[in-house]
Parts: structure tokens; sequence; C-alpha cells
């Protein structure tokens, strides 16, 4: 008899007894190694990961390039605290991102450890510049987990909870949303009216957006929409920020998602895929606006970590030498003719959104108002999940299933993908 029969439910079980409930864990699996867009279970059951730890794995599961640099940046600096002492990768990372985001105009870049921390600094350095307080994100947003992060988050549940009283002159206003009939003019309306009747532009430090919202579902903010958010800030002073945690390196076919409007954001977030796997953040921005805060105001022990600089520095090389924006482009393209290909069998698909190799699907009841069906999707999940396919959902009703995968993901795991998830959808209507 194998013996790894029993490890799965072992490690569950410690789970259970040793980590809190609050922290959800999607799949109920044990992992025992990974390799680009698979992993393997304690049990040696083979799976498709496309969620890619929500989008930090788009160069994949331990990149040889970047297993070489953090295997050479050990024999050199593991950590000494850039607050401390200057170290090569942090600087040459600066340098890197300063130029990918800013092209020839002056920027700077600061490093941090988690995507909340980068926002929560984006927030610090908007306010310092402007000398004003409030902040506008929009509903369905999601910025992180630490206070701050869960106020500017624009969802109630689970992410609110009871863990109350939140961060002041934070304000929230209405996304588009084109399949729900939500228009970037609407928006735009909405945004005029919180400006009027709830805090006066010249009180705002910032607006903060996702070029595509991640955990609210994969919604896309049309070219227009970012246009005129771009235009309405300038013209009152109010520092934009663009939050590419999720959406930056390829996963939208451009290297950061703002791209696609043709705009030049004050402040962009990143972290994710930023370090291939390590945790690692940063918020670059324009040179002026980087140095408001005074020296000390930034920083953090674990911020900028050596051996995640030479994980980031490989991502980096990876993209210019594998070509992965263009990958995910055609990957992207790939998936979404297959998903509208199951939409037109099953109508409770209700839509397809894809942008890049950012893809994601709507379930809906059947009924004239295409209620959100959070059911289904968890069963579909479950079912994909049998099948040998890791998925996860989002949006605000948790009725959207997103795929992450990898921009190192072959044609035959895309199409294998597709039939698992047909399968899945087979049995998930069958038996509802």
């Amino acid at each position: 008899m194998n013996s790894k029969v029993d490890e799965a439910p072992h490690f569950l079980r410690l789970r259970d007894q040793y980590v809190p409930r609050g922290i959800v864990t999607a799949h109920p699996l044990v992992i025992d190694r990974a390799q680009g867009s698979e992993l393997w279970d304690v049990d040696g059951k083979r799976y498709l990961d496309f969620v890619g730890g929500i989008g930090v794995l788009n160069i994949g599961h331990n990149h040889p390039n970047v297993v070489k640099a953090v295997q050479t940046q050990l024999t050199k600096v593991s950590h000494a605290c850039f607050q401390v002492v200057a170290y090569q990768p942090y600087i040459d990372l600066a340098k890197r991102l300063s130029q990918l985001i800013g092209g020839a105009q002056p920027y700077k870049a600061v490093l941090f450890t988690s995507g909340a921390e980068a926002v929560e600094n984006a927030v610090k350095i908007a306010r310092a510049h402007t000398q004003r307080s409030a902040v506008i994100a929009f509903r369905g947003g999601f910025h992180g987990r630490t206070l701050l992060g869960t106020t500017l988050t624009g969802m109630s549940q689970p992410y609110k909870q009871n863990f109350g009283p939140f961060a002041p002159e934070i304000f929230h206003t209405p996304y588009p949303n084109a399949y729900r009939g939500f228009s970037s003019d609407m928006a735009l309306a909405a945004l005029d009216e919180l400006l009027a009747t709830q805090v006066a532009a010249e009180r705002v430090a910032a607006i903060i957006i996702e070029p595509v919202q991640g955990d609210g579902g994969f919604l896309p903010a049309p070219v227009e929409f970012l246009q005129a958010l771009r235009a309405l800030t300038t013209k009152h002073g109010i520092v934009l920020i663009v939050d590419e945690i999720q959406t930056g390196f390829g996963r939208t076919g451009k290297m950061f998602g703002f791209e696609h409007a043709g705009i030049e954001p004050d402040l962009v977030t990143v972290a994710k895929s930023l370090a291939g796997g390590l945790p690692l953040s940063g918020v670059v921005g324009r040179a002026q606006i980087m140095d408001a805060p005074l020296p000390g105001g930034l920083g953090g022990t674990y911020g900028g970590n050596a051996l995640a600089c030479a994980a980031a520095l490989a991502v980096l090389d990876t993209f210019e030498q594998e070509q992965l924006v263009e990958r995910g482009q055609q990957l992207g393209a790939r998936l979404r003719d297959g998903l509208l290909a199951l939409q037109g069998r099953y109508p409770q698909i209700g839509d397809v959104r894809a942008t890049g190799f950012m893809v994601a699907i709507e379930l809906i009841k059947d009924d004239d108002q295409r209620s959100a069906d959070a059911d289904l999707t968890q069963r579909l999940i479950d079912q994909a999940r049998v099948g040998g396919l890791l998925v996860i959902k989002c949006g605000v009703y948790r009725n959207v299933l997103r795929f992450l995968a990898p921009l190192v993901t072959t044609e035959a795991q895309i199409d294998e993908a597709l039939q698992i998830l047909s399968a899945a959808l087979a049995r998930v209507l069958i038996t509802k």
C-alpha cells in the first residue's frame, strides 16, 4: 500500500489544528513541487495551475533563470536592509523599473515587500506631495488586506467583516461595467457627483484605480474612461495612482495595463509577478512626486530584499529573452476562443472577458436579470480540480471564474485545460 495516500489528509488535519480559519485555502490540497504551469500534490497527482499564486507566477514556477539568480545572490548578500547599507540589486532594479515605466522621463522607484505595502506607501507619497488627505477608490476594487488597503477595497465581504473602524478620508465611486450596462459616461458622472457632494477636488490627494479590476471580476477600464480620469486628475492636481499589482508584467497583453489607454500615471504600484515568486513590491513614479516624503518617511525592514531584487532582475531579463508579453497575447486569444466556444454551448456562461492573458468567465442563473450564480461557480471550481485543473473565483458576488495561468503555458496545456473545464461544466450542469 502506498503510504503517500494518507499524506494529504494528515497535513490538512494539521492545517485545521494550527492555522486560523480566517485564512482560506481555495483547494483542499497540499502541494509538494511545481514547475512551469504544473504542480504536484503530496500524493503525486499532477494539476494544471491556472492560478499561479494568484497572478504571482507570470513566468511560471521555478523558472531556471530565477532559480540561478537567487542561488548566485545567496552566496553574496541575502539581506542587509537598504535603510542601513545600499546594495547593487536594489539600485539596478529601481533603475530598470523607472525606465520601464517612465521611459526617458525622470522617474524613481522605492521597493517594499507586499502589494498592500506598496499601495499604502503610494498613498503616503501622494499625500506628502499634494498636502491633501482624501483618496478616491472604486467600488469592486481590491487594494490589499491591511487596514488602509481594506478601506480602499470596494467590497464588503469577506474583506471588511467587523474589522473597523476604517481609515478616514477614503471615498468610493462606481467603476464601469459594460456587461451590466454601466458605461464610462455613467461612471464619470458618478465621480463628478462625488466631487460635488462629498469631497471637493482640492481636498483629494489621489485617485487609485486598477486598469483591469482583479478580485472585482476582471473588469477592464475602458480606454476612454482612463483617459478622462487622467485629464481630470491633471486638471485638479490630483495624483493618479494605477494599481498594476495583478495586471502588471505581461498579464494584459502589455507590460502594464495602463499602456492600453496610452496614459502616463503619476504613481504605479507593482508586486505579484515582479519577482517570480519571491515577496517584492514597489512604487514607481514621477521623481518630483516620489521625492515628496522627507528622509526617513519611507522604508521597511525587508523592503527590496537582495534575493528578491535579484529574482526580479532575472524576471525582467526573461521577459525580453522569451518575448513573454507577445506570448501572453497569443495564449490569451487561444483561451478566449475556447471559452467563447463553451459559452455557445452553455448559456450559464454569461460573459467571457479577456484582456491579454487576463481571462475570466462570469457565471449566471437562467433568469432575465442574469443573476450571479456563486454556487455554480464554486461547484465548477471543485469539479475542475477533480479533473486536474486549478482555478479560483472573483467578483463582488464571487460568480466569476478567473484564469491566471503563467505566460510560459503551452498551447497543449491551454487545450487540456479547456477539455477539463468542458467536462466539469457538463458534470455540474447535469447534476444541478
